[in-house]
C-alpha cells in the first residue's frame, strides 16, 4: 500500500526582482564619497573654481572638523 505523498504549492512569482534596500545602503558610500571629494580639494582651488567664499569657508570647517 502506497501513502499519497502532499506536495506544497510554489508561491506565485512576480517576474521581476524585488529589493528593497536599508536607507544606509545608500546614504554611507554617498556620504564617504562627499567627505573624500573634500579631502581631495584644496579651499583655494574651490574658492578660484566657484567665486563663491561660502563655498570655500566649508570645505575650511570641514577640513577643521575632520583635523587636517
Amino acid at each position: 500500500m502506497s501513502a499519497q505523498s502532499h506536495t506544497r504549492p510554489h508561491p506565485a512569482t512576480t517576474g521581476g526582482v524585488d529589493i528593497r534596500l536599508p536607507w544606509w545602503a545608500l546614504a554611507l558610500p554617498t556620504l564617504a564619497f562627499i567627505v573624500l571629494l573634500a579631502l581631495m580639494l584644496n579651499p583655494s582651488d574651490a574658492q578660484a573654481a566657484a567665486g563663491d567664499p561660502a563655498i570655500t569657508h566649508l570645505f575650511e570647517r570641514a577640513q577643521q572638523l575632520i583635523g587636517r
